[in-house]
């Protein structure tokens, strides 16, 4: 799969944008571990603009995370024009995408993200003006529609490729969704193929294991698929779905102990990354440990979690990590 020029490779699997989530540590986590492309997370056009010293170090990249895609979200034609320009100039990422899928009542709410689904023609204006304006290659990444009644993805693929984009990424539910119920892949799975669609498209929603991965592929002919939440606490998925879809097993090569040093070196890596020293770090990344699957089963874990969540220091971390490798895991 490519995009415009640039090769990802047979079936890749994407880090997806998220806020609060894929920053630069994590980025580089999980491209070790085999990501074909990530994401930032996504940046205000408006703050840009602004100099917002939050969104500014949103876009800083490096050359070890490539290819990176930067995301920006906005309401107006202008403002997401200049702020392009600015991740063009400044950032040099390989890749500017459009989020057009947020759902958060913040985002969509005030007309952004996923709000551009009830103003399709404003959506198609800022996309046509984006292309025109920068050099890079723009994508953008959406959802099915606003709500049930109103699932327009299947025409909005085809105006939005007439604009230029050189891909989209589907998420399988509407706006009014939210994160609730399951995504629905068949829609995705028209758009890829609809024979006037010509461009890469990549499905994204609810996949959180290797064989549901191969599953998407096989089933809808997607180009690529993003893994999101499913990389909470398990930046390792992405080694685990390569290694299956290339080979058809699955890999059982890392041991929980392993897994649980890889969640330290993520922990560490979040503190250095972060802009706002060790206590920015920790809130960062607590949340991450707290929802890894690796913790599944281990009893009363509650207490554990509501400790992970109030820790402020690394050494805390650190601490309830060897509470648990001592008294829980075996291999």
């Amino acid at each position: 799969m490519k995009i415009d020029s640039i090769d990802l490779g047979y079936r890749p699997v994407m880090l997806a944008p998220m806020e609060d989530v894929t920053d630069k540590a994590f980025r580089l986590l999980c491209r070790s571990f085999g990501a074909s492309m990530v994401y930032s997370e996504f940046v205000s056009a408006d703050a840009l603009i602004r100099s917002v010293n939050r969104s500014l170090a949103k876009i800083a990249i490096s050359d070890e995370e490539r290819p990176v895609a930067v995301q920006i979200y906005g309401r107006d034609v202008a403002s997401m024009v200049e702020a392009a320009r600015m991740v063009e100039e400044q950032a040099h990422p390989d890749v500017i995408d459009l989020n057009f899928g947020c759902p958060v009542k913040k985002v969509a709410g005030k007309g952004a993200g996923s709000g551009m689904l009830k103003n399709v023609p404003l959506m198609l204006d800022i996309t046509r003006a984006v292309v025109e304006a920068v050099s890079l290659p723009v994508t953008v990444k959406t959802r099915l529609g606003w709500d049930h009644e109103n699932k327009i993805i299947v025409e909005l693929a085809e105006q939005l490729q007439d604009c230029g984009i050189k891909a989209l990424t589907i998420h399988g539910r509407t706006r009014s969704q939210m994160y609730t119920g399951e995504a629905d892949w068949t829609l995705i799975g028209e758009v890829k193929n609809n024979p006037r669609m010509i461009i890469p498209i990549i499905g994204n929603g609810d996949v959180t294991t290797p064989q549901r991965a191969k599953e998407c592929f096989d089933r809808y002919g997607v180009d690529g698929i993003m893994i999101g939440r499913a990389s909470f606490g398990r930046p390792w998925i992405f080694r685990e779905v390569r290694h299956y879809l290339d080979t058809g097993e699955e890999d059982t090569t890392l041991t929980t102990h392993a897994k649980l040093e890889i969640l330290r070196d993520e922990i560490v890596k979040s503190v250095e990354c972060s802009p706002k020293g060790e206590l920015g770090g920790i809130i960062h990344i607590r949340r991450h440990l707290a929802s890894s699957p690796l913790f599944k089963g281990i009893p009363d874990f509650r207490s554990t979690r509501i400790r992970m969540l109030r820790a402020e220091t690394q050494d805390e971390l650190f601490n309830i990590l060897d509470e648990i490798e001592r008294n829980f895991l075996t291999d």
